[in-house]
């Protein structure tokens, strides 16, 4: 394991996970449903194919249409990961926080759409 800041992911001596961190800023904005109008996300660090990011972006934008409480955008994508990727996912979702995490390889993403960031993670 590794400990990588927000910014630069790197490989580890044990390829199966990697150690990351990410914050996410208080920002003025509309709420959760404001940030589903952001139609391209701010990818700030990721370690994952390209194919399941693309997938994973959607699965969170969706979520901002069905839900305005940041705890049940989490859970809904956090479920929805865990079903079309399998498990165990871990999501954050909000506009203040700060992390730091351990995660496989490959299966790390720290986005913002609109206002909210999202940390999903596979352990």
């Amino acid at each position: 394991m590794s400990d990588v800041p927000a910014t630069a992911p790197s490989g580890s001596a044990d390829p199966s996970t990697q150690t990351a961190q990410a914050s996410s800023p208080t920002g003025a904005g509309t709420g959760a449903a404001g940030a589903a109008a952001a139609t391209k996300a701010i990818i700030k660090n990721v370690d994952m194919a390209e194919e399941m990011q693309q997938q994973v972006i959607d699965l969170a934008a969706d979520a901002l249409t069905k839900f305005s409480v940041e705890k049940d955008i989490a859970a809904h994508v956090k479920r929805s990961m865990d079903q079309k990727f399998g498990p165990t996912w871990h999501a954050v979702v909000g506009k203040n926080y700060g992390s730091y995490v351990t995660h496989e390889t490959k299966h790390f993403i720290y986005f913002y759409l609109g206002q909210i960031a999202f940390l999903l993670w596979r352990a």
